[in-house]
This record gives structure tokens, C-alpha cells and sequence, in this order.
């Protein structure tokens, strides 16, 4: 089969190469994964660079999100299939197939499309841990969100949305704000200079939930334009600068910091991690939420759809499709 090797981890993604790759016999527990989709994240540029938290071993298929068909299981599995169109999570979804355990598979919601499927849990995930575990937003709050029109951003727009808060989105040019615009965003800001028309569009009180997962300066902003009793999600830097905030201002102003992982959540909390990934699949099903494909690429251009990404121009989420 086909697969996307990282064989020495560098700042240039272009090392990577399609190969060609033997999978062994599913072992037991295991299932096999016949992929049509994978989704690009932002971890999966930051893995070959050798940035992230997680080391894989080399060499391996970046891609921890996908979306495929079950084309064999082994000895002990019983939770899927042959057959069944399943989600995929872990390493190997830049590739043809991969085998990952039967526990990690769920099913794919009724009137899904594989892309929809393959890029889904991690954004909409964190949107939901954030907002709903750790946030724990009202409806009629006010919620800004910053790289609104990335994935992840846009994920929690989207479910803001659903749960009845009042979505302000920052984003950094006419074509995404334009976008949020139709996607269904209240307000549309640029992502600089935003924090004196949050404050006009609140009545002066600020935003009561702020999603942040661009850091540096829009955090500083941010601590500028926060309700009183507010709270400030930390879901990531992908400005490039870890922000610092002196406590004083917190205490004065009376809002709360709030780190947030979505994985690292659902591992601390098994119980409310499973509750999370179905309460969501059933949103998804329902109609209640509207993820955005922004752009498609097949498996022999996966490093240029990485590229999309790396370069601050995606809307959307990024799809290989396979």
C-alpha cells in the first residue's frame, strides 16, 4: 500500500515521501482500516518538526485522524465489523490503510461523508471540552473566538452556535471573515484591534467566554475585552509567542485563565470523555452541527495539503482524501 513516511524528523515537511508500506496480519484486538479520508492538523506539522509533546518512533505515517472502511479484524474483536464505515483515531492515517485497536473505531454517523467523518473529532472535540467541561457556557453568553475560520476555531462557532451563545469571530482577512459571516458567526472582527468593539458590541461588559487558540498578542487583547466573571480558554499558540499574564489582572478584573486538552480531559475523565465523543456523534447526526471541508487533496499531494495549513490559509478543515 500507499503511505506518507516520516523518516527523520526536520523543520521542512517536504521530506516526507509516499512510499510503499507492508501492514503485518491485524494482531488481536486490531482491525484493519481500508482509508477514504484523513484529516491535516496542526500537531501533525508540529510531529515531523520534532516541536510537539508526543515523539513517535521513526520512522512512521503521520495523520491521526481518518476515516475508512473496516477491511479485517483480529482474533478477539467484536466491537466492529467487515465491512462497517468507521472513524479512525491514532498514527497512520496518511496512507492507503492502517491498523489501530477496535477500541479506538467508531462508527460513522448515518449520512456522513468519509471527509466530514475523517475531520470532525479532534476540533470539534476541543471546542467541546472547552466550552461545555471546562467554559461551561450559557445560552445568550457571549463567546469570541479567535482563528475562527481554522478548524478548530471554526468547530467552536459551530457549537457555540448550537448551544445559544452569541458568536463573535476574529479572524485575520476579508475572505475568512466573509466566510464566517454566511457560516453563521453574529459578529465578524478582524484579529487585531478587536477588543474596543467587543466591548461596544457587549454593552461594555466584554465577552463572557473567550476560545483562544492563536495566544501572543490576541491573548493580551483579549485580558482587555473580558466580562467580568469571564473566562479565558488557553486551547493554543499558533501565533508562535506563549503569552504571559500578571495575576493582578485576573484578580482585578475578576476572570479566570483556563488551560484545556481535550485528550488529556478524556483520559483524567474516562466516564465524561466517552460521554463527550457520543454527545457530539449525536449532534452530528442530528443535523445540529456543520462541519466545513475547506479544501481536498489526494494522497500524492498530502504534504502540500499540510503546507495549506502551515501557512495560515486554510478555512476549514483540510482533507486528504484516499
Amino acid at each position: 500500500m500507499k503511505a506518507l513516511v516520516c523518516r527523520a524528523l526536520s523543520d521542512d515537511i517536504g521530506s516526507l515521501k509516499i512510499e510503499d508500506v507492508a501492514l503485518p496480519p491485524p494482531a488481536p484486538g486490531q482491525a484493519r482500516v481500508r482509508l477514504r479520508a484523513a484529516a491535516v492538523n496542526f500537531p501533525d506539522i508540529l510531529t515531523v518538526q520534532g516541536k510537539y509533546q508526543h515523539k513517535p518512533v521513526l520512522p512512521y505515517v503521520p495523520g491521526t485522524e481518518g476515516a475508512g472502511d473496516v477491511v479485517a479484524v483480529g482474533e478477539g474483536v467484536t466491537r466492529v465489523a467487515v465491512g462497517d464505515p468507521v472513524i479512525v483515531g491514532g498514527l497512520g492515517c496518511f496512507a492507503e490503510e492502517t491498523q489501530v485497536g477496535a477500541a479506538r473505531l467508531r462508527p460513522i454517523p448515518r449520512g456522513v461523508d468519509y471527509a466530514v467523518a475523517a475531520g470532525f473529532t479532534a476540533a470539534y472535540l476541543t471546542a467541546y471540552v472547552g466550552l461545555v467541561r471546562r467554559a461551561r457556557i450559557e445560552p445568550g453568553e457571549w463567546l469570541l473566538v479567535h482563528g475562527a475560520a481554522g478548524g478548530v476555531g471554526l468547530a467552536a462557532v459551530d457549537l457555540g452556535k448550537a448551544l445559544g451563545a452569541r458568536v463573535i469571530a476574529a479572524a485575520s482577512t476579508d475572505e475568512k471573515r466573509e466566510f464566517l459571516a454566511r457560516f453563521g458567526a453574529d459578529h465578524v472582527l478582524p484579529s487585531t484591534g478587536f477588543g474596543d468593539e467587543v466591548k461596544r458590541l457587549t454593552g461594555g461588559d466584554g465577552a463572557n467566554v473567550v476560545y483562544d487558540p492563536v495566544g501572543g498578542d490576541v491573548f493580551d487583547e483579549s485580558t482587555r475585552c473580558i466580562a467580568f466573571d469571564g473566562r479565558l480558554l488557553v486551547v493554543g499558540f499558533t501565533s508562535g509567542r506563549i503569552p504571559t499574564v500578571s495575576v493582578n489582572i485576573p484578580l482585578i478584573k475578576g476572570f479566570s485563565v483556563m488551560g484545556m486538552r481535550a485528550g488529556e480531559y478524556g483520559r483524567k475523565f474516562p466516564q465524561r470523555g466517552a460521554e463527550n465523543l457520543s454527545g457530539l456523534d449525536a449532534m452530528l447526526a442530528e443535523g445540529k452541527l456543520h462541519p466545513h471541508v475547506g479544501a481536498r487533496f489526494p494522497l500524492a499531494r498530502a504534504v502540500d495539503a499540510m503546507r495549506l495549513l502551515e501557512q495560515r490559509k486554510a478555512v476549514g478543515k483540510v482533507v486528504v482524501e484516499i
